[in-house]
This record gives structure tokens, C-alpha cells and sequence, in this order.
């Protein structure tokens, strides 16, 4: 087995978020848009897209609008990467982290010989 080890900084939580639904999207073959995991980033660290106040606040950081939140959040409920709980809207909680602390991916990728 090759093991390989990287390292990558991260400015603030959000960017943090960011780069790991980004791993998760592309070891999972997810093809989520770079928006798309931008709001699963931003509702991860921020906890709940279900008040006006936290969508405004992502329209604004991320210059889109509230419909295409709406769209993306549709989306990814159908994938069930995004759930409505009690009337939240979140991030599904096996794939949330603390992005206030440094963490490590353990992530192996499996050779599946032909026969």
C-alpha cells in the first residue's frame, strides 16, 4: 500500500467546510457545483438555512439569490445530503464537522482487480 500524506491550510471555517465537501464530492462521484458545496459549507458552519437572516447573509458573501438557494436546497435533499429536522434545514449530521479545529481524513481508495 502507497501512502501519501498532504496537508492543506485553510483561511476560516467556511474555507475549510469548502474543502472538505469538496473531497467528499469528488470521492463519492457526487458532481456537486462548486455553489452547492459552498452552501453545504456555509449551513454546516452557520447550522440552519431555514431563517431569513442566515440566507440573506449567504446571498450576500456568495452574490446569488434566495430561489437558487431554494433549488440547491431541493436538490440536496434528494441526494439526502441536506435534511429538514424540527424545521431546520442542515447539513445531514454523519458529514458535518467541527471546522473550528484542525482535523484528518483517513480516506483509502481500494484496487478492485478484474477477473
Amino acid at each position: 500500500m502507497i501512502v501519501q500524506k498532504l496537508t492543506q491550510s485553510a483561511i476560516d471555517n467556511y474555507a475549510l467546510a469548502e474543502k472538505y465537501y469538496s473531497i467528499l464530492s469528488a470521492v463519492n462521484k457526487l458532481k456537486l457545483t462548486e455553489r452547492e458545496i459552498q452552501l453545504m459549507a456555509f449551513t454546516a458552519v452557520r447550522g440552519n438555512m431555514s431563517y431569513a437572516n442566515i440566507r440573506d447573509e449567504f446571498c450576500r458573501k456568495y452574490e446569488t439569490t434566495s430561489p437558487t438557494i431554494n433549488n440547491m436546497i431541493s436538490k440536496l435533499k434528494k441526494m439526502g445530503i441536506m435534511i429538514k429536522d424540527k424545521g431546520k434545514i442542515k447539513v445531514t449530521p454523519f458529514i458535518v464537522m467541527d471546522f473550528t479545529k484542525d482535523f484528518a481524513l483517513f480516506i483509502t481508495l481500494t484496487h478492485k482487480p478484474i477477473n
